[in-house]
């Protein structure tokens, strides 16, 4: 039985279906490009990092379906519309190509090769599809139509994966030699810092530090150094070009032949994937295209100064360029071949393959740099005519000028080889940029935290809530972390009886508050590690207070209802919780003989179990309201206490980060500090305990220890907490 048209109606419906996907995932990769580009502006970041669209798994695989057309070797793509899909399938992967060139920079060297390498192979089979398509249709060439821009497009294609990889080998080689000068310049900062002014660290110093290391962090950001290499700036060259060609082609093709879809086997679905991909191109030709202007600025503007007119020539090549490949040629590769000859031959072959590959970035770069050359010198004369009739530039300038005097920061930009300075506008933007980011802190201060804060005096709190005279049930002392005592004593206060619900839930909403900075300074404090179990306990604890407001299976709501008075409940907490411990020992295995490594809801019933026995111990004659707003000053003496480690976390957010996060960390400093300025400013005039070190107020466990240490609170004499970092 024979094919009829029937049959092949029917195996062809699906295929409109499938183009709506193609288009589904064209559009989804629009819309990837487009939040990255709003954030860009919305943040005044015009080399528009790349954080939404990134060469990753699911981009690749996004765009791999985008391509569908083009890879389709059997479907019949007859026409117009269908051409003009094909054209804007390369021109679309080309312009996502050159969009996404920067997110390299925020991933590690295994993850550039990984990423990369699927690139390649993914521009690699659609190369070889067109191509076999072109041989195997070769007379009928002359009557397609688009052919020419669709070569063009695909050599594009081919051009930006060169600079994909030429930028991928760069990268090693740029951030060891950016850390290095981070290094350098954290220590000269901390150093003026330390000599400058041996006093508190306020707010305002905070703030100082803070903008040294988002100016360090932002210019040394391996994004914003990818966006200002000149690989960055030929690709946003070849995007704008090709995005010209898709609208020429999409104009002359319309006018010529219209956009009738009667000869397609996809039918209506085309237009939609045209639609979405124009779109998509010319969505995606923003972030590259702005990084050749601002490349083209930078220039322009160290050409008028006079600064560094000596890297202009585009046959100079950096070292970091090609030093990674350096390295490999010069190291062996081939120790596992016992044999010398081998062992020789393979040496030799690896040596003459990387020496192309060094010529090749070579020719690479110094096109990139010839490229960028021509732009400035068509752009300089019409940059310095509008800077001239512009009288706002001047205006900008001189408030970056006066900005810069009150407090210079232009020696902490990080710059590579050869690079220009940055222009003064780029400054302006990076120093505003700090202060909007501790402005939005500010719009999210702890004002219930605040109130409860206010009520402590001192941090006698610290050294109350746990007495050495109560047994221990570990068969060693099990250690606290800060958010333990805190779970523990809000659990007892919303569980005592005769309590006002309105008080009882304005605690609640004070702790919810500080918990997350209590859990920051917990973790940060923790460098070993030591302590993963009990912070666990801490917060999982707290999890069932905050949303379920229960304590090991009972509502605490059920145990305020049942109990007399404060005396019944605290029995009845530290009873309950004695039981829980001591059944777990009954059945713990030899491992679990260390209370370090108990389950984290042990350990929470160890620390309610004398916090609360702790309590009884010393509790007097009182009413029930009384002892709650006791509870509540033992709780915001606790608090203080720990928030007095925020000015040491904020610096050690500052700086202890890997390369490829430490913007986005110098950027949680900032909002850190600007929602917990007024805790500090509070905290300002505190006094810690007499020879008490800024090291031992991170521990909790160091403030009880000083407590049993001295046998009275008369310890408590006034030092100025001094913070070192």
């Amino acid at each position: 039985m024979g094919v009829t048209p029937e049959m092949i109606h029917q195996l062809e419906a699906p295929i409109p279906w499938i183009g709506m996907y193609t288009a589904v995932a064209s559009l989804i990769c629009t819309v990837a490009m487009a939040a990255d580009a709003f954030r860009g502006v919305s943040s005044r970041k015009y080399w528009f990092p790349s954080k939404y669209f990134s060469l990753d798994a699911t981009s690749l695989t996004l765009l791999a379906v985008s391509l569908k057309l083009q890879l389709d070797l059997t479907t019949k793509l007859h026409s117009a519309t269908d051409r003009l899909a094909k054209v804007s399938s390369l021109v679309f992967m080309s312009t996502a190509m050159a969009n996404c060139l920067t997110s390299l920079g925020s991933m590690d060297d295994r993850s550039v090769l990984m990423n990369v390498t699927a690139l390649a192979i993914l521009v690699i089979t659609l190369i070889g599809n067109v191509c076999l398509q072109v041989i195997q249709m070769r007379s009928y060439l002359p009557g397609r139509k688009a052919l020419f821009e669709e070569l063009v497009a695909l050599a594009a294609m081919l051009l930006l994966l060169v600079m994909f990889i030429s930028t991928a080998l760069m990268i090693p080689s740029t951030k060891h030699c950016l850390e290095l000068k981070y290094l350098e310049m954290h220590k000269s900062a901390v150093i003026n810092e330390e000599d400058q002014d041996k006093d508190i660290m306020t707010t305002d110093k905070l703030k100082v530090r803070i903008k040294k290391h988002f100016v360090m962090a932002e210019t040394s950001n391996p994004q914003f150094v990818i966006a200002r290499s000149v690989t960055a700036t030929a690709a946003g060259v070849l995007s704008l070009f090709v995005a010209l060609l898709l609208v020429e082609a999409e104009i002359r093709i319309t006018i010529k032949y219209g956009v009738g879809d009667e000869y397609s086997s996809y039918k209506w679905s085309t237009k939609w994937i045209l639609l979405f991909q124009t779109v998509g191109v010319m969505v995606g030709t923003i972030a590259p295209a702005f990084r050749w202007f601002l490349a083209i600025n930078y220039r322009s503007a160290s050409s008028c100064d006079g600064v560094n007119n000596t890297r202009m020539s585009p046959f100079t090549v950096e070292v970091y360029w090609t030093e990674k490949m350096m390295e490999w040629r010069h190291t062996s590769s081939s120790s596992c071949i016992r044999h010398l000859r081998s062992r020789k031959v393979v040496h030799n072959v690896k040596g003459f393959t990387l020496r192309i590959c060094i010529f090749l970035q070579y020719l690479i770069v110094m096109s990139s740099n010839l490229v960028l050359l021509v732009s400035v010198v068509i752009a300089t004369p019409i940059t310095s005519c509008l800077k001239r009739s512009s009288k706002s530039g001047k205006v900008l300038e001189e408030d970056c000028s006066t900005e810069n005097t009150e407090l210079d920061m232009s020696h902490y930009v990080m710059l590579l080889e050869g690079e220009v300075e940055l222009p003064a506008e780029t400054l302006h933007i990076i120093y505003k940029q700090v202060d909007r980011v501790i402005k939005r802190g500010k719009r999210q201060k702890p004002k219930n935290l605040l109130k409860l804060l206010n009520k402590s005096c001192n941090f006698n709190g610290v050294t109350e809530f746990d007495c050495p005279k109560v047994p221990y049930l570990a068969p060693q002392e099990l250690t606290y972390c800060w958010s333990l005592p805190i779970v523990a004593l809000t659990c007892i206060a919303r569980a005592l009886p005769n309590i006002e619900k309105e008080k009882s839930d304005g605690l609640l909403s004070s702790v919810t508050e500080g918990f997350r900075f209590v859990m920051l300074i917990d973790k940060m404090m923790d460098e070993q590690g030591g302590l993963g179990n009990i912070r666990s306990a801490g917060e999982v604890m707290w999890v069932d207070v905050e949303l379920r407001n229960r304590w090991q299976d009972k509502d605490l709501d059920q145990v305020s209802a049942n109990g007399k008075n404060a005396q019944e409940i605290l029995k009845q907490l530290h009873e309950e919780a004695e039981n829980t411990v001591v059944e777990f020992k009954r059945g713990a295995r030899t491992c679990m003989r260390n209370p370090l490594n108990w389950p984290a809801k042990v350990i929470a019933a160890n620390a309610m179990y004398r916090v609360s026995r702790t309590i009884l111990m010393k509790q007097r004659d009182g009413t029930d309201e009384e002892l709650f707003q006791q509870l509540s000053i033992m709780i915001a003496d606790i608090l203080a206490a720990c928030f007095t480690n925020l000015p040491r976390i904020i610096s050690i957010m500052c700086h202890r980060n890997a390369i490829e996060e430490r913007w986005s960390r110098v950027d949680q400093a900032a909002v850190l500090l600007g929602e917990t300025e007024d805790i500090i400013a509070l905290l300002h005039g505190r006094q810690l305990p007499k020879f008490f070190a800024s090291e031992q107020a991170a521990c909790i466990e160091e403030w009880i220890n000083l407590e049993i240490m001295n046998g009275e609170k008369s310890m408590m004499d006034s030092v100025t907490i001094k913070v070192e970092v």
